[in-house]
């Protein structure tokens, strides 16, 4: 089994650094590997303008955030795919492909050569690949895992049907090799493309949007109802502390997953936020009944597409629906705005707030990319792999329904 080293230039933490001497053993080698931090932030952010296709949980702001303070995210490698101008071989080299990753071994204690992408904190792991020479630069990430030692590539919560995995199975058929679909969901996604009013008449049905309004105008009775955006950094600054003070008041601060609740989750949206606010790539969105806010949702937004990250509520005020009031007046917001087509959900599969409102669906998976013909070790690690979302996926069958505090319709 080949040495397990990993890049990193930051002080993660006792924790995270125990866990990486921990792992040491069953990691890959460095070589071709990339410390995240040592990426130029000006390249990163240019790639992201011209990916193939958009994720804004690898934008530049949100991974570095992600991988410097997060729990359990840290500790992360970029994979890149570098391209120089042939009539000017002065010119520096050009970042046209970019995937964080970590080892098996971090990502599920698995201990085989397989590299894995890093964890984004948003359930979305597609790599960022120039629409310009996007199979090229599928390539040369691959080419870079087989330098690293690795004889895999696992892609977790990829977009099935997109553009940046078709590129990685065109580079991957030169060398008469396939993809390997380790498992499969589609998620709620919103066409923005539509008209609000009709879109919502036709999801909800003119039955259920009247009960919404009865609730809203209930809810108007503590307070004028009134539906901000935060878009500035100061404002998304102040704003996220409304947001992170409601989703700790509810049903995720009693389980203890509120990212107020963990000091490095909280410190990695402080800084991202109010960052990717900078450029316009992230609002908050929030819904107040008078003075007081009853519900918030944190959006992040790449090229034409916009990510519903997180939500939290008042539950006082859980008889008015006003995770679903929010997240119809967020459907209005996108919808009238120009430069979003789409809007993933990032939700989980089943999820029975979103998926009545958001009628469309958005196939999401995780596949292994095999680097070598006849491999042995691609075939363990698919079998891995596969029990391992078995068993995951019965274990979440005999618990109570992970969304029944979650506001339905």
């Amino acid at each position: 089994m080949a040495e397990l080293g990993h890049i990193t230039s930051r002080q993660h933490g006792a924790a995270d650094r125990a866990d990486t001497a921990k792992a040491g053993r069953h990691a890959l080698p460095t070589r071709a590997l990339m410390p995240l931090a040592s990426v130029s932030h000006a390249q990163w952010n240019k790639l992201a303008g011209s990916a193939i296709e958009p994720n804004g949980y690898y934008l530049a702001d949100w991974e570095r955030a992600v991988d410097a303070y997060a729990n359990g995210r840290t500790g992360a490698s970029a994979l890149t795919a570098w391209s120089t101008l042939a009539a000017d071989t002065s010119s520096p080299p050009v970042l046209n492909g970019l995937v964080p990753v970590v080892s098996l071994w971090q990502a599920y204690r698995l201990p085989l050569p397989v590299l894995v992408s890093a964890d984004p904190y948003g359930t979305l792991g597609t790599p960022l690949l120039d629409r310009g020479a996007s199979i090229e630069a599928a390539a040369s990430i691959l080419n870079h895992a087989r330098d690293a030692g690795a004889r895999a590539l696992l892609l977790r919560d990829v977009t099935l049907d997109g553009k940046a995995l078709a590129a990685f199975a065109a580079a991957l058929a030169r060398d008469h090799l396939q993809p390997r679909l380790v498992s499969a969901h589609a998620r709620a996604c919103l066409d923005a493309t539509r008209d609000a009013d009709a879109l919502l008449r036709d999801a909800l049905g003119a039955r259920k949007l009247k009960e919404l309004r009865r609730q809203r105008r209930r809810l108007a009775d503590h307070g004028p109802v009134n539906f901000d955006v935060a878009r500035t950094p100061e404002e998304v600054g102040s704003a996220l502390e409304t947001f992170l003070t409601l989703e700790a008041s509810g049903w995720k601060g009693e389980r203890g997953t509120a990212l107020l609740q963990r000091a490095g989750d909280s410190r990695f949206v402080r800084t991202a936020a109010p960052m990717l606010a900078k450029t316009g790539r992230c609002e908050i969105v929030s819904l107040r009944a008078g003075a007081t806010p009853v519900a918030a949702a944190i959006v992040v937004r790449h090229q034409n597409r916009a990510f519903y990250f997180k939500i939290g509520i008042d539950e006082a005020f859980a008889k008015f629906s006003p995770g679903v009031q929010l997240t119809l007046d967020l459907t209005r917001h996108l919808c009238a705005d120009p430069f979003i087509a789409t809007a993933d959900s990032t939700a989980n599969a089943g999820h029975t707030m979103i998926e009545p409102i958001w009628r469309g669906r958005l196939r999401i998976g995780d596949v292994l990319l095999p680097l070598y013909r006849r491999d042995p070790t691609v075939t363990l690690a698919y079998t891995a792999l596969v029990a391992r979302g078995r068993l995951r996926g019965a274990a979440r069958r005999l618990r109570p329904d992970r969304n029944r505090r979650t506001p339905t319709l």
